[in-house]
């Protein structure tokens, strides 16, 4: 695969993901935030089992056990993924798709300042700046009042901490054994296997309900969890960090542009302002490291 297809594949799944936002708001007008949760991992769950199933034949015949530790870690990712996932959900359901796009990009520079606390990982210094960057763009979102932000926005918020661990985490777990896709399908099991369980006992499931936010569900499930998953697999082994980065970033702008577009949302300049400081920050806390490397191997 050259470079440049690699690039576009990565343009194709921000968009998905930004554009999943919308999915995810209008499957509110028919199922819970629970059931939806359930139905889209589940689905993205079916949809890699086949590639899963594959991963696993191969590492047998190289010998590879997979422990029960191992097992134990993924459940656990599975875990992260599952309360990320449903508290975003419920801050969708009560918050524009703009605010839910950018405001979940704060889990960016959440990551390293996770990784000091919890690893003694010396985050690079851009990370202090870009987390101080985040907050006044935060602010901006909120059209430069705190109080003007709702239990949705708030809800999204508290997602991201969950959000920065599963990050912190699925890149340590998946890269011990060499074991993306079967990673990948069992936090989707435990994720979609809690929501709905959590979804029988706390929302009304019905088949019509279902039935009627089926679109979105498809959307979320096979295009964000499934295909989203597999083309990043598969796109981030032929392209450079850098470029990953930038055109993964872009996905809150396609969440707003989704949001506009089907939706009506608007947003005012000192929001859009608050925006572009959020995705300012995101991209440079995570260019900031590959550009000091190679300055510093040249010292």
């Amino acid at each position: 695969m050259s470079r440049s297809l690699a690039n576009a594949l990565m343009l194709l799944i921000a968009l998905i993901w930004g554009t999943t936002f919308v999915a995810q708001q209008l499957g509110m007008d028919h199922v819970g935030p629970l059931t939806y949760t359930g139905a889209r991992f589940l689905l993205g769950a079916a949809f890699i089992l086949p590639l899963a199933l594959r991963e696993y034949a191969r590492l047998t015949q190289r010998g590879v056990v997979i422990e029960a530790r191992d097992w134990l870690g993924w459940c656990g990712l599975g875990l992260l993924l599952f309360l990320g996932a449903v508290l975003q959900q419920y801050g969708v359901a009560m918050t524009s798709v703009s605010n839910a796009g950018f405001l979940t990009a704060l889990y960016v520079p959440l990551v390293p300042i996770l990784a000091w606390l919890v690893g003694h990982e010396r985050p690079h210094p851009a990370v202090w700046l870009a987390a101080a960057t985040c907050f006044v763009g935060t602010f901006l979102l909120g059209g430069g009042r705190f109080d003007a932000f709702n239990i949705g926005d708030f809800w999204v918020i508290l997602s991201t901490l969950f959000w920065a661990a599963h990050v912190l985490y699925v890149g340590r777990l998946a890269a011990g054994k060499g074991t993306p896709i079967l990673v990948a399908l069992t936090q989707f099991v435990v994720c979609g296997a809690l929501a709905s369980v959590l979804a029988l006992w706390q929302e009304p499931v019905t088949l019509a309900g279902l039935g009627a936010g089926l679109p979105a569900i498809l959307y979320g499930g096979l295009l964000s969890v499934g295909i989203g998953f597999t083309l990043q697999v598969v796109a981030q082994r032929h392209t450079k960090p850098a470029d990953a980065a930038i055109l993964l970033s872009s996905e809150i702008l396609f969440a707003a542009i989704a949001g506009a577009l089907y939706l009506g949302e608007r947003l005012s300049g000192i929001q859009l302002a608050g925006g572009a400081l959020i995705f300012a920050a995101m991209v440079g806390v995570q260019l900031a490291p590959l550009f000091a490397r190679p300055a510093a191997e040249a010292a």
